[in-house]
């Protein structure tokens, strides 16, 4: 009898109500869980039986079924923080943490750094991402992000590099080693890094040679840096020539002895290169190299490549996800990039509670990348990607779902008179 298949059509009404005010109370509980992406319930129609069989038409149904349950992928809301390890995703993509099941994948860049330096979610699950090699730049490696050893070892110089100009007025002057200031034409002074990481000031002294083109240039360090070296006298460790042409270009550089030999413990004959640009020999076009033109001896700028031994001072992400600490000597090294994972399907993934999913054959394989590749979303520093429930929306979604479930009761109290009537046909 019809009357009483509609108290089962209004029983999957029910159902279905009952099953979509819990996916819109998940919803709403978790307005405020970081990364969190909202579901939808869908339902489908059922079908009973059909009164012209496979012709078609006048079919009759029996109800509805929660068929699909469908994660919304959109983009939360990013806020700014104050946290260095807060990461957020700006488009597609996911962050992959190493869970027990295996990788892991998430929204939720709410992360920090435990106490052996790796870097984890809140439940201690470490943050994979491309390693860096030996000199700090990063390559396709994957592992877990780590800031590895806070101290790093001194780095020796091993170039010098000037910008400068030598006053093509000065008149010849013969050099004294055991007198430079007052024999040489002009002096500079630049502070190196010997082998244990000690800072040596090295002085430049340079001399305009009788053919007026040609400078001779010698650097020396006071005695008390030197080995065997006298206190309060200058010492020489490296010396060559510049040549330069008629338009005061440098023409070649012409390097002589160059053994730099410092005492309290570093390393002898460390040999320090002194570059003074690309001269014409080397196919410089001379500009961006030391030049002799008529005007006061300066130095523009110079550089030199060394270090000392440091600890670390402070680190941070920036929008590309790379990883860099910053020394206490100003040295920065890139430890490490946060991978970003992308899938065919977003909403075939799986839920696995701690606001992880893991991949399944509905969504496809992870394709691991670096941020802001190949469709990737790009990573944020100092954000967290908020959840993307809409409370109104949920709020009126709500109140449909009451509607339903309303509505289906009365379906039920109305079969169910009906069907009292029927019984009180024999009285």
């Amino acid at each position: 009898m019809s009357i009483l298949s509609s108290f089962n059509i209004g029983v999957t009404g029910l159902n279905a109500a009952g099953q979509s005010m819990g996916v819109i109370g998940d919803n709403i509980a978790n307005a405020g869980t970081h990364g969190f992406k909202s579901s939808r319930a869908e339902f489908q129609d059922m079908l009973a039986n059909s009164l012209k069989g496979i012709d078609g038409g006048d079919q009759m149904g029996s109800g509805t079924k929660l068929a699909h349950i469908t994660s919304q992928f959109t983009q939360g809301t990013v806020a700014r923080t104050q946290n260095i390890t807060d990461l957020a995703i700006n488009g597609n993509g996911f962050f992959v943490v190493d869970a027990p099941f295996g990788k892991g994948y998430t929204r939720d860049g709410a992360f920090h750094f435990d106490k052996e330096g790796y870097m984890i979610n809140g439940d201690g699950y470490k943050v994979q991402g491309f390693q860096p090699d030996e000199k700090g730049n990063i390559t396709n490696k994957q592992g877990a992000i780590k800031l590895g050893n806070t101290n790093i070892a001194a780095t020796p110089t091993s170039e010098i590099k000037m910008s400068m100009n030598l006053d093509s007025r000065d008149g010849v002057k013969v050099f004294d080693p055991k007198n430079p200031d007052k024999t040489s034409n002009f002096n500079t002074s630049v502070t190196v890094y010997d082998s244990v990481g000690t800072a040596r000031l090295v002085t430049l002294y340079f001399n305009k040679q009788a053919d007026g083109a040609t400078w001779e240039y010698h650097a020396m360090v006071d005695g008390a840096d030197a080995q065997n070296g006298v206190p309060g006298q200058m010492q020489e460790m490296a010396n060559g020539k510049l040549r330069f042409n008629q338009k005061g270009l440098l023409e070649e550089e012409i390097p002589g002895m160059n053994s730099f030999n410092f005492n309290k413990g570093a390393q002898a004959n460390q040999q320090i290169a002194l570059n003074f640009g690309s001269s014409l020999k080397e196919g410089g076009t001379g500009l961006d190299a030391a030049t002799q033109f008529g005007s006061k001896s300066s130095v523009a700028r110079h550089s030199q490549d060394g270090a000392s031994a440091a600890t670390l001072a402070s680190m941070s992400f920036n929008d590309d996800g790379v990883l860099t600490a910053v020394y206490d000597n100003g040295v920065q090294r890139e430890l490490g990039q946060v991978a970003v994972a992308k899938f065919e399907n977003n909403e075939g993934l799986f839920k696995t509670g701690k606001n992880l999913f893991k991949e399944t054959r509905k969504s496809g394989q992870a394709a691991l990348g670096k941020p802001g590749a190949d469709g990737r979303g790009e990573v944020l520093a100092k954000s967290i990607e908020q959840s993307n429930v809409d409370i109104a929306q949920e709020f009126i979604a709500l109140m449909g779902a009451q509607r339903n479930f309303q509505a289906n009761t009365r379906t039920i109290t109305t079969s169910d008179q009906m069907l009292q009537e029927v019984l009180n046909i024999k009285r």
